[in-house]
């Protein structure tokens, strides 16, 4: 079955960067519409960037201009590179299998936890 795996949350200071990563199997990754998303402490999941499959990417306005979704077809992966971490940033990130074009995921991933402070 389907599996897509997430790494590379951490702790990090406020200003600080992160690379996530979801190593994703089964599928090939550029034939499908993928993206990141969040839970914050308290807060019902949100999305936070996406990519079709045509490469074509988009933002959550919060971290528009922070945060960049890029798509390894080589290694079969999804990537999110943060960038001026804020406090709010923390939660938890998981990547998914999206309806293109959406938030509305299909296939998801455990997370991996990221904590600003």
């Amino acid at each position: 079955h389907v599996q897509l795996v997430e790494s590379g949350g951490d702790s990090v200071q406020a200003g600080g960067s992160l690379r996530l990563s979801c190593v994703i199997s089964k599928i090939t990754v550029n034939r499908y519409c993928s993206g990141w998303f969040r839970r914050l402490p308290g807060q019902e999941r949100e999305g936070v960037a996406g990519v079709n499959s045509d490469d074509k990417k988009y933002y959550s306005d919060s971290v528009k201009g922070r945060f960049t979704v890029s798509r390894d077809n080589v290694n079969n992966a999804l990537y999110l590179e943060m960038n001026n971490l804020k406090p709010e940033d923390t939660g938890l990130y998981i990547c998914a299998i999206v309806t293109c074009g959406t938030w509305s995921g299909s296939i998801w991933g455990q997370g991996t936890q990221v904590t600003v402070s």
